[in-house]
């Protein structure tokens, strides 16, 4: 599993006053989990339209990377809030780093593994044997609980699987450097059929569909910073200005897309294809409200517990959420 000792070591040596990022009553810095795209719509909407600025807030977006962690951002006082996975979250929190879910905009799941047909690969038994290219920086937790429900070892082997240190990009599937690929259903996989690849040459195995879907994309705060009603005002504000960018990023497709595009440093990347995403995305997005489904997080729970010799979690996790800034946010 991964080693959140660096997590630990910075959640131990915070003060008990624990400053953050946007000490200001009005300013807010978002950490968000990768580069600007699509995923991060809602907030760079809300931000472009001014609903932000609406309720007062001045916010600032940092976009993430490959070697960027957004729970060791938190931790540091880089930001006031941060956008991540929950198996990340509740495994950092376990190992000491007191982060809090306090919004869930996003209601399902997007993460599947792409294969090769030719493999032989049918069915999850079938990958056995084979090797597997996964994300990590939190990511892998979803993959290594569901291999050890299933009983496939991870470490190789005829019986087990291989993994494989994925980058973050397709070109392991391409050039046969892996049998199958994580990806995510509004952007990697549509990378592996820009790169020519037909679907029909393509297995593929949602998570939501196998049982072991995790929240994504959740929004999440240091305990700490919460019991400042100062800080919970902004957040509820936050929270409400953002699920007003994500209805209203829903909505307008190709306005989002073009906001995307206009916010991206890079230049790296196409309308269309942001296009394209937001519309995939607008699908795991569509019907929340920002409130945290206590069943789904239940859900997620249970996946991370049921992680055999080597869970994710080796406990019950206790307040590893608040309904407070929604139950405020959407009155």
């Amino acid at each position: 599993m991964k080693n959140y000792l660096t997590i630990a070591a910075l959640a131990a040596g915070m003060s008990s006053t624990a400053a953050y990022a946007g000490g200001h009553a009005n300013d807010v810095t978002l950490q968000l989990q990768w580069v600007t795209q699509a995923q991060f719509a809602g907030y760079y909407v809300a931000l472009d339209k001014g609903f932000y600025e609406e309720e007062g807030l001045n916010v600032t977006i940092l976009p993430g990377g490959p070697d960027i962690a957004p729970p060791q951002v938190l931790a540091g006082g880089g930001a006031d809030v941060m956008l991540n996975w929950m198996p990340s979250a509740l495994a950092a929190r376990e190992k000491g780093l007191p982060v809090v879910n306090i919004a869930q905009p996003f209601t399902s799941s997007g993460l599947m593994l792409t294969c090769w047909k030719d493999t032989g690969i049918e069915s999850v038994e079938d990958f056995r044997g084979k090797t597997i290219g996964v994300w990590f920086f939190g990511n892998e937790y979803p993959f290594l609980s569901w291999m050890s429900q299933v009983g496939i070892p991870t470490e190789g082997g005829e019986d087990g699987v291989t993994v494989l240190k994925q980058g973050f990009n397709v070109d392991p599937l391409l050039n046969r450097e892996a049998d199958c690929i994580s990806t995510m259903t509004y952007n990697e996989y549509g990378q592996v059929l820009d790169a020519g690849v037909d679907p029909d040459e393509l297995v593929t195995f949602k998570y939501e569909e196998q049982g072991v879907a995790t929240l994504e994309d959740g929004i999440y705060a240091l305990e700490e910073n919460l019991e400042d009603p100062v800080f919970v005002d902004k957040m509820v504000r936050f929270v409400r200005a953002s699920m007003r960018g994500w209805r209203y990023a829903e909505e307008n497709v190709d306005e989002a897309a073009e906001i995307i595009i206009e916010n991206d440093e890079t230049g790296a990347q196409s309308e269309a294809a942001q296009a394209r995403m937001m519309g995939e995305i607008a699908k795991l997005t569509a019907g929340g409200s920002g409130a945290l489904d206590v069943a789904a997080y239940e859900r997620t729970v249970a996946t991370l517990l049921a992680g055999g010799s080597d869970p994710v979690i080796s406990m019950e996790p206790e307040g590893a959420y608040i309904t407070m800034i929604t139950d405020q946010a959407l009155q």
